[in-house]
């Protein structure tokens, strides 16, 4: 066994370059672990639980990288420093090439115009640059996670009191005139705004939208928790009074996982008064108010946010309950008694709660594996689909499960063919459950566009053809597998 561990003086990588590197660098022959990590207290953990972790990068700082192999042979890890180094050149040429700047004082003294700053560095760091931003008068984009609580209620009451935004922290997805910021989707502009608490379920809508014919104005972020109770819903509020006030929205939809209830009252108070028509759709939560059209689902909130858009009264949710029930009763029937159960496994949260509670049994396992638990050293599933590869093979290997639902997430940030990475698996998941005697129903939904770098239709066709069923909406999939197992649409 060769193991190489060094540590490289005040060399910073972004965690979403490390952990890609990391992944590549782990996927070669003989390689037996990988680890590219800033020298942070919790990545020298995740060494340490390696067995990693030497003296020397125990002693790193914070500003140090330190590179990490064990291989089963000294060929084996020369190949995997080769890549590092490879990758660490190109790094390096490209910041050359580009506008660079080394603080952000300096970046705004080169570009004074500049009103945004997407922040996205390890959370220890991240809310003392997010101030630096809002002292030089800009608003925060802050794509960073780990930030805590107290801080982000210090970050928001200040960018209140100076009449700005701090999207997040652990803001994904954003529209800024016409602009995609992090994760979020290609899709057409127009007269729709929305204010997200959750980034996936903002991409769904937004998908949505585009495919009812609307378009979006802007895309704005809150970050996951600034809906509880104690953070008090400062950024939605703020963000839907900055699209009151917007000239190129027209129609609004706030979208989040249940408020606290304080905090939705207060929200609905607001929307009372509100000028413009105002789409709600906060999972599990409230069901309806004055002021506001309340959506049960993200499609039905897509829907109706696009009829008001055009002038027209929403309609009723519609779903052909005779060709999901025709469909449901072909797989039904291939069955083996004792398949049950429903496996989500998902790559976005919202859109993983949304399934859940349509389909909550306690037999059906639902999980987020972009959640911090499935996360902590690794990319997110959304940029390395390969994570999720062994969960599916072995919920095909459970012989209570009927059927596996998942979610392929497309737009800017995402992997660039996360459906020819699932595919393979998609294959060889229906040939485990064939060999012991199985039918596995799998069924996948696409999110996103056709305008988007992977393009839908060319993902949907990869899936298809390894024999997935496909969706047309998260919510869709959901209704589809549950009435699989349970004979009822």
């Amino acid at each position: 066994m060769s193991v190489h561990i060094e540590v490289r003086k005040n060399t910073y990588y972004d965690s979403v370059t490390l952990m890609a590197l990391t992944q590549k660098m782990a996927a070669l022959p003989g390689v037996a672990e990988a680890v590219v990590v800033m020298a942070t207290p919790m990545n020298k953990e995740l060494l340490a639980g390696v067995g990693l972790l030497t003296a020397e990068a125990d002693g790193a700082g914070p500003d140090d990288l330190i590179v990490a192999i064990r291989a089963e042979s000294e060929a084996a890890c020369e190949a995997a420093l080769s890549l590092f180094a490879g990758a660490a050149a190109r790094k390096a040429a490209d910041k050359k090439a580009a506008a660079g700047f080394v603080s952000l004082d300096g970046a705004v003294r080169q570009l004074p115009d500049a009103n945004l700053a997407v922040i996205s560095v390890p959370g220890e760091y991240a809310a003392r640059e997010a101030r630096a931003a809002l002292r030089n008068g800009l608003n925060v984009m802050l794509f960073s996670d780990n930030v805590s609580l107290a801080d982000e209620i210090e970050l928001k009451t200040t960018a209140h009191e100076q009449g700005l935004l701090v999207m997040g922290p652990d803001c994904g997805t954003a529209i800024v005139n016409g602009v995609a910021l992090c994760f979020a989707n290609a899709v057409r502009r127009g007269n729709i705004g929305i204010v997200g608490a959750s980034g996936t379920g903002t991409q769904e809508i937004t998908v949505h939208i585009d495919r009812f014919g609307g378009g979006v104005s802007q895309v704005l972020g809150t970050g996951g928790r600034d809906l509880s109770a104690a953070v008090g819903g400062i950024m939605m509020l703020d963000c839907l009074a900055a699209l009151t006030v917007d000239e190129a929205t027209d129609v609004i939809v706030l979208v989040s996982k249940p408020p606290a209830p304080a905090v939705a009252d207060k929200i609905v108070a607001v929307l009372k008064t509100c000028p413009k028509p105002v789409v709600v759709c906060f999972l599990g939560g409230q069901a309806g108010a004055e002021g506001a059209y309340f959506a049960a689902t993200l499609e039905e909130a897509a829907k109706a946010a696009v009829a008001l858009a055009k002038g027209e009264t929403p309609q009723p949710p519609s779903c052909s309950h005779e060709k999901l029930a025709t469909m449901a009763a072909v797989a039904r029937a291939k069955l083996a008694p004792e398949q049950k159960g429903i496996r989500g496994l998902f790559c976005g949260g919202t859109l993983c709660e949304e399934a859940a509670r349509l389909t909550a049994e306690d037999r059906h396992i639902f999980l987020d594996l972009g959640d911090d638990a499935y996360t902590k050293g690794k990319p997110h599933p959304m940029i390395e689909p390969s994570l999720r590869l062994p969960y599916i093979l072995e919920a095909a290997r459970d012989p209570a499960v009927a059927v596996i639902l998942l979610d392929v997430v497309l737009g800017y940030g995402a992997h660039p063919d996360p459906a020819g990475v699932t595919a393979p698996a998609v294959v060889e998941a229906k040939a485990i459950a064939r060999a012991a005697g199985r039918h596995l129903e799998i069924i996948a939904y696409v999110c996103g566009t056709d305008a988007d770098p992977q393009g839908k239709a060319d993902q949907e066709s990869k899936l298809a053809a390894a024999g997935a069923t496909l969706a047309k909406s998260n919510v869709r999939g959901a209704y589809l597998a549950a009435a699989i197992v349970s004979g009822e649409v």
